[in-house]
């Protein structure tokens, strides 16, 4: 068994498509599925069931790959200590986002890392704040941007706040309310909606705002990605509320400020527990365009 067995294994188990797999680890998939084959063979149990359509992990599989991540972590780790040793910061950088992040320019942040730290690889991904939180405190992101409503804040983790917002109703070119300077929350309680899903962080601060008034509202729509809902929006079929920085310059909508509307705030956090030399080289590169992180 090798690393780079454990590699494709992994990348096999995240994209479910041994295709996609080899295209990740920049291997033709003949010498993919070779390695992973050969991997079973040593093992003695099956790591994948898989059909010309399907790819799933087997119960070994699913056992096996937790302690494979560990593996490859720990040994990408120790070449990364071992460099910057030597004043050369290898290794991996995991950056987690929401997908309305605003507050902070992460390709001018990362090309700002990436010319003095080329030899870093760096792994963006996207998701609710609440999980990403989690996903901080345990090691797996190096690095998250949270958005959070104004009276939370993010727990188990180091945190800095990076902009307030103020929601505004996004509505279509041809809406009623596109023509307003400010509506309030009970004229948008009549309003079809399309919103993040139920008890994410970003649905949760809409949720409040209606609540703190007494008024229901019709989420018809749930979507996860910005894009979609935005095209749900000018497609007419409902209205989002949405921070304002996000919203505003959109082509084929409309922004509308609220009377009393909900608040977010931004967060940049990461955790203090042992951190990769990756991750301090980027909260340098953060400190250096302006952002105060250990103050």
């Amino acid at each position: 068994m090798d690393l780079q067995q454990m590699r494709y294994v992994i990348a096999v188990a995240e994209t479910r498509n041994f295709t996609r797999a080899a295209e990740r680890c920049f291997v033709v998939q003949s010498a993919l599925s070779h390695r992973i084959a050969g991997l079973e063979r040593e093992l003695g149990v099956k790591l994948f069931a898989r059909t010309s359509r399907r790819v799933e992990l087997t119960p070994a599989g699913e056992a096996f790959l937790p302690a494979a991540r560990q593996s490859l972590e720990a040994a990408e780790r120790a070449a990364a200590e071992a460099a910057a040793a030597v004043g050369v910061v290898r290794g991996r950088l995991a950056v987690g986002m929401i997908p309305t992040v605003a507050a902070l320019d992460i390709p001018a942040a990362l090309e700002s890392f990436r010319e003095r730290h080329p030899e870093v690889r760096v792994a963006l991904r996207a998701g609710a704040s609440n999980e990403m939180t989690v996903r901080v405190a345990a090691g797996d992101l190096d690095i998250a941007v949270l958005g959070l409503p104004e009276d939370d804040e993010p727990r188990g983790v180091r945190s800095r706040i990076l902009a307030r917002d103020r929601h505004v109703a996004v509505v279509p070119e041809s809406h009623p309310l596109a023509g307003k300077a400010r509506v309030s929350m009970r004229r948008l309680a009549e309003e079809v909606y399309v919103d993040f899903p139920v008890d994410s962080p970003g649905r949760i601060q809409s949720d409040r705002a209606f609540a703190a008034a007494r008024l229901a509202r019709d989420v018809a729509f749930e979507a996860s990605e910005l894009d979609l809902m935005v095209r749900i929006v000018r497609q007419g079929l409902a209205i989002a509320l949405l921070p304002s920085a996000v919203a505003a310059g959109t082509a084929g909508i409309v922004t509308v400020p609220i009377t009393d509307g909900p608040r977010r705030v931004e967060y940049l956090a990461w955790s203090e527990f042992n951190p990769t030399p990756a991750t301090t080289a980027f909260l340098q590169i953060l400190e250096s365009a302006g952002r105060p992180l250990r103050a």
